[in-house]
């Protein structure tokens, strides 16, 4: 999870099911505060991330979405205690999920999904704030199918500023698992963060 703001505003951005610690993770909350935000990255698996080979299904029932949302809505009250009162936020994958269920209250004035994971109609529909998802045109998590239902449940909500792009040649996970040798695969991630920044600039800011 990443958390950017300035002194009277924050952005908190939730990692998918990586360690908090991984390299990309890092790199994109340094390109986020060098935009002017204030970035922090929790660790909400609590030093037990997943790990490949896993039963994801048995990982997830100590690692719940509900569980997620409630450690955030915890830091997001903390700091604004402490001045920051503008806060958005962007989730990938299993993050995605926890941004969808902030966002369903005023805690958030905007957030990003990217790649989501376990989203459903029914989560889109409750959406009140504005929310950009950009998505990977080879996820199974969250197929492109999917996501132009997102957009077509987002087109009845005129009330609710929306974004929906889906990236081709792409796979769950392409703004942070990709290999920093891949030219391309690194292109196609800074793509996805610029279109993330430009969302989240909209926003949440001064």
């Amino acid at each position: 999870m990443l958390l950017l703001g300035y002194v009277a505003q924050l952005l908190q951005s939730l990692k998918g099911v990586v360690r908090y610690e991984a390299p990309n993770l890092r790199n994109l909350a340094d390109k986020v505060a060098a935009a002017g935000y204030y970035v922090v990255v929790p660790d909400f698996f609590h030093g037990d991330p997943y790990t490949p080979g896993e039963d994801v299904l048995v990982w997830l029932q100590s690692h719940g979405t509900d569980k997620g949302a409630a450690d955030a809505k915890q830091v997001i009250k903390a700091l604004k205690y402490k001045g920051i009162s503008v806060v958005g936020a962007a989730g990938m994958c299993w993050g995605g999920k926890v941004v969808g269920e902030l966002a369903k209250s005023d805690d958030l004035k905007a957030i990003v999904m990217m790649h989501p994971s376990r989203v459903t109609v029914e989560d889109i529909k409750e959406i009140k704030v504005p929310i950009s998802i950009l998505g990977a045109e080879l996820d199974k998590q969250s197929p492109p199918a999917l996501l132009k239902q997102f957009e077509k449940v987002l087109s009845t909500k005129p009330e609710v500023d929306s974004f929906v792009k889906i990236f081709e040649g792409v796979d769950h996970g392409w703004t942070l698992r990709y290999d920093i040798g891949n030219k391309e695969a690194v292109k196609q991630a800074e793509k996805a963060h610029h279109y993330m920044l430009k969302w989240l600039s909209k926003y949440v800011k001064c």
